[in-house]
């Protein structure tokens, strides 16, 4: 017998119910007939999806743990039907040396309840070098932070490495914006925050990635695509990138209604200027950015507060909710969320529902209606915009390898 069989379960490629075994962290079978298990669980034809994966967290540790850690954020993932995350490498230290980066695995190794991966920072070649024994995501380049100069620097450094790793970029153009953000010193709205670091910034940046990625042979994958120019040359270049559910559902305006507590680099864009629901497609992808502060840190005015919202337990319902809404094809919520990132990151036996894949599963109420309430989410942030907001379809189970970590809102 098998050690868990879901049953009376639905697939987006079956038209009748299902079974699925798990045994040994896999999925062993999937049938129309019974199947016998230890345990078995009746779904009662709620729909299972492969676990959603973010390419784009922040879980702040070490060296800011009280925003975040990997045990708090990896539940907060779990709790929002998430079985794989992606780790950012600005963190204290930085995980940008090998020593950095062994020391981070092992803090989520210990931590995590969810199945993780981590981004490195750039460095010196020879560190580089070293950080690829440890098989990173990528290396992440904060181009915003860099001169021209030396960004032609770190781009000619990682095409000299032995291997050729997937280079992530936050693409916004550092001379504009310090031009953009001292003209605009003097403004106290909110909504000037994203005037101080305009869609044109992200432009300038995403063309200056892939000519420097062009010029060095360099993979290349933006993160947090905000705007529709940049994102149309992406395509047309045919480069991958993200877009986060904040720039998604959001323009510039709700900086009147949320004021610092929606600041984020990039910022929220102009109406017209912004990527929206409808841009999404087969190939695209969601990456979070979940990045927490804390509530201090959010409040202290438009030049000062902190940049990042926490998303991770609210941005399946969000979309869900769209598709009750008839904006958004259910088909591709495993695409967005699932498929893609596995593909681009290399992920093996994820992102799928497959005889001999990993047993990576979340279990969907399409129906189940709620209202968003910080108070019930596992993440140390105290604040979301989309707090208070109503939801229609959520995430009421999460099975990472083969063992059920989320039920109902309860980590197990």
């Amino acid at each position: 017998m098998f050690d868990l069989v879901l049953k009376n379960l639905r697939l987006l490629d079956y038209s009748d119910c299902m079974s699925l075994a798990i045994e040994d962290g896999k999925i062993a079978k999937i049938s129309k007939s019974p199947i016998e298990g230890d345990k078995e669980i009746d779904l009662e034809g709620q729909l299972v999806l492969p676990g959603l994966i973010d390419p784009h967290v922040h879980f702040r540790d070490p060296g800011l743990t009280y925003k975040e850690d990997f045990k708090t954020g990896s539940m907060a993932a779990a709790h929002g039907g998430f079985t794989f995350v992606m780790d950012m490498p600005n963190t204290v230290p930085k995980t940008n040396t090998y020593e950095a980066f062994k020391e981070k695995q092992k803090i989520a190794e210990s931590k995590s309840i969810v199945n993780f991966g981590l981004h490195a920072g750039y460095s010196t070649l020879d560190e580089m070098e070293k950080i690829l024994e440890l098989d990173p995501m990528s290396f992440k380049v904060f181009m915003d932070l860099e001169t021209d100069e030396d960004l032609d620097k770190i781009f000619e450094d990682i095409s000299n490495l032995s291997k050729k790793p997937i280079v992530t970029v936050h693409a916004e153009k550092r001379d504009i914006v310090l031009e953009s953000t001292k003209r605009l010193a003097e403004e106290s709205d909110a909504i000037a925050y994203s005037y101080g670091r305009p869609a044109e910034s992200e432009d300038a940046s995403v063309a200056q990635a892939i000519e420097l990625s062009k010029k060095y042979g360099v993979d290349l994958h933006i993160c947090h695509l905000s705007t529709k120019n940049a994102m149309n040359l992406a395509i047309s270049n045919n480069v991958s990138f993200e877009f986060t559910p904040h720039h998604l559902l959001y323009d510039n305006t709700a900086f009147n209604e949320f004021g610092t507590l929606i600041k984020t680099n990039p910022p929220l864009r102009e109406k017209g200027k912004n990527v929206t629901i409808s841009d999404l497609n087969e190939n695209s992808m969601i990456g979070t950015d979940h990045a927490p502060h804390s509530l201090e840190e959010k409040t202290k005015g438009v030049w000062d507060s902190s940049p990042g919202i926490p998303s991770l337990e609210t941005v399946l319902s969000l979309l869900l909710t769209e598709v009750n809404r008839s904006n958004l094809d259910l088909r591709l919520i495993p695409k967005i969320f699932s498929e893609n990132a596995a593909k681009r990151f290399n992920l093996e036996n994820k992102g799928f529902i497959k005889e001999g894949f990993d047993a990576d599963l979340v279990v969907i109420d399409l129906k189940k209606e709620g209202v968003f309430d910080i108070e019930n989410f596992y993440t140390k942030a105290e604040y979301s915009p989309f707090d208070g907001l109503s939801y229609k379809g959520k995430a009421t189970m999460t099975i990472v390898n083969g063992e059920i970590v989320m039920e109902n809102d309860v980590l197990i």
